[in-house]
């Protein structure tokens, strides 16, 4: 290595003047780990219990993002109405999700997926359908006129015009 070179990096970490000590390496702290055990402590204090069998966990927010668990550990205390979901964490969007959410939805997010319809152009739409009904349906033979009859958004009879 260049000397010149090095002596130039060298006093790019000296703290003082010439022949003072190089600074001390600025060491950073993992504070995540300390935060998860006080968590811990904290709900074992509750009395927390696991709940096995839970594969995923949904949470679905007031913007139509959703937080995604894929195999969480689930504990819950029912004496202090508390419940600990721990696990890798994905914020998807509503419409990545379906659909596989529909089941989950309540009546406020079914509006808010209506509302989320009508943003989108009905062709769209009649194509986004007729790909999750394949998805759906299995074994069942794919003719464009059983697609029609569970398609909401393409009306009966209608054959390949644009809507």
């Amino acid at each position: 290595m260049n000397q010149e070179k090095l002596a130039k990096l060298q006093a790019q970490v000296r703290i003082g003047g010439k022949g003072s000590a190089r600074r001390k390496k600025k060491v950073v702290h993992r504070t995540a780990t300390a935060d998860d055990k006080k968590l811990q402590s904290s709900l074992k204090k509750l009395a927390v219990n696991n709940i096995a069998g839970i594969e995923e966990v949904n949470m679905i927010k007031d913007d139509g993002s959703v937080i995604h668990f894929n195999n969480p550990k689930v504990q819950a205390s029912l004496s202090a109405n508390t419940f600990a979901i721990t696990g890798h964490a994905e914020t998807k969007q509503l419409t990545e999700m379906l659909p596989g959410i529909l089941s989950q939805l309540g009546a406020d997010s079914l509006s808010s997926l209506r509302k989320l319809a009508e943003q989108f152009p009905r062709q769209e739409m009649c194509n986004f359908w007729d790909n999750s009904m394949k998805n759906l349906v299995d074994g069942h033979t794919d003719t464009k006129q059983s697609r029609a009859a569970v398609n909401p958004y393409k009306p009966h009879g209608v054959k390949n015009q644009e809507i």
